[in-house]
């Protein structure tokens, strides 16, 4: 059986992890504004690398590129986990792809919270609509197995280290459009203080949770 395609990236989201068309697939003929200053400062190129090989390397390049996640996660951007989780679920691997998969949704979210443009805020809502539907399909027909690996997603949030750009998440944002228009105005940050992202991660984590945790009580009230 032939693997499937991975889903079609929006452009936005391309701009986002491809530089703005190097290396993008499909769509990035539709890109046409690449951000300046500030934002051209982002280093996605390890992202970029990565979905570059995921979405066209060889077979022995694929299963590299994903060793290389697992061996040191700390050092991707949370989109890089959505298309690791894709890839893993084609290969039938499909509990590791549901852990990668709520993982780099648990870290979006973090960077969101984290980021000073709101509107950017809207590429985790994205990444989801992108991947998020096979893997959701899967893990809600075991209930009991979703309940262990969410906490075990969180845990691991906890434990490993954000040692990537968070910024790429404001290549999403109208701050990031507006700059490649030639726009002389920069915002004074990308992101809200340092020393507020400890308790913006726990706030998030909490969240998550919480939100998980609501879901399944609704779902099991229906029972």
């Amino acid at each position: 059986m032939r693997p499937r395609p991975l889903p079609r990236m929006p452009a936005a989201l391309l701009a986002l992890l491809f530089a703005l068309g190097a290396g993008a697939p499909a769509v990035a003929e539709q890109i046409t504004v690449a951000p300046q200053g500030v934002y051209a400062e982002i280093d996605t190129r390890l992202a970029i690398d990565t979905l570059r090989t995921l979405q066209t390397g060889s077979p022995a390049q694929i299963t590299a590129a994903m060793d290389a996640i697992k061996a040191a996660p700390e050092r991707y951007a949370p989109p890089v986990f959505y298309v690791l989780s894709h890839v893993l679920f084609d290969r039938g691997d499909r509990d590791d792809a549901a852990f990668w998969f709520y993982a780099g949704q648990l870290r979006a979210r973090f960077d969101a919270n984290r980021c000073a443009d709101v509107s950017a805020r809207q590429a985790v809502a994205v990444l989801n609509q992108t991947y998020g539907k096979p893997i959701n399909q899967y893990t809600f027909k075991n209930i009991p197995k979703l309940e262990a690996l969410i906490p075990r997603v969180v845990d691991w949030d906890r434990k490993t280290p954000h040692r990537y750009d968070h910024r790429w998440i404001n290549l999403h944002g109208m701050g990031a459009m507006i700059s490649g228009t030639g726009s002389p105005k920069q915002p004074p940050s990308l992101s809200l203080p340092a020393d507020q992202w400890a308790p913006i991660a726990e706030k998030t984590r909490a969240d998550y949770l919480e939100g998980f945790r609501q879901a399944m009580a609704q779902m099991k009230s229906r029972e």
